[in-house]
């Protein structure tokens, strides 16, 4: 008997004798055996799967302290200071009482922090000639100097926010770490003798970072 090369053949041809070949195929298989066939083409894409869960923790590094102040000022007035909190005088920091402090950070191993601070509107130029603030930190004794820089990164600082207008500043803290901080206003109101109530509200923002550089 001749062998016939299906790829001999024209493509009419070919279409016939491959269907031919699946009838036979599924007639020898039958249904069950086509449902065989079917599993085990299922089985065979049917890969182990593995899972991992992450429990996410958010972690606060800053606490609010003291919200509210109420400051007396003397019309001509000049270069004199208040603090937030205390008023005419420097809180002693009590770091079981949050009303001795402005805010406080707290940092671990893996992120420092920078808070960036304003107030959320410039205060009266028409009023007063100077309204410059810094900020100061205790460790839990007393209090000294803080840094201010002119951005959440970067080693560029400034001598203090101007409070006459939109201005900011930041202070740098380094990882794990606990320090209270409190606001240092120096002003003068020599620009008018209006005794009318006066509003500074202070923002804080927070700012996790890898680094300072």
């Amino acid at each position: 008997m001749r062998r016939i090369n299906i790829y001999q053949l024209n493509k009419k041809e070919q279409v016939k004798i491959n269907m031919k070949t699946r009838r036979k195929i599924l007639a020898i298989l039958g249904a069950k055996g086509i449902l065989s066939v079917a599993s085990l083409i299922t089985i065979a894409f049917a890969l182990v799967a593995y899972t991992a869960t992450v429990t996410v923790n958010p972690t606060q590094q800053f606490t609010i302290g003291a919200t509210t102040a109420s400051w007396t000022v003397f019309v001509n007035e000049v270069n004199q200071v208040r603090y937030l909190p205390g008023g005419f005088t420097e809180p002693t920091l009590n770091t079981g009482d949050s009303n001795t402090y402005a805010f406080k950070v707290v940092t671990d191993a893996n992120k420092v922090c920078a808070v960036k601070i304003e107030l959320t509107s410039a205060v009266d130029g028409n009023k007063f000639s100077n309204f410059n603030i810094v900020v100061r930190s205790s460790t839990g004794g007393a209090w000294s100097d803080e840094t201010l820089y002119a951005g959440a990164t970067g080693a560029t600082t400034k001598s203090y926010i101007g409070g006459l207008s939109e201005d900011a500043g930041y202070i740098h803290q380094a990882a794990s770490t606990i320090k209270y901080y409190e606001v240092n206003i120096t002003y003068s109101y020599d620009k008018v003798d209006a005794t009318a109530q006066v509003t500074a509200t202070f923002q804080y923002t927070p700012l996790p970072q890898d680094s300072f550089t």
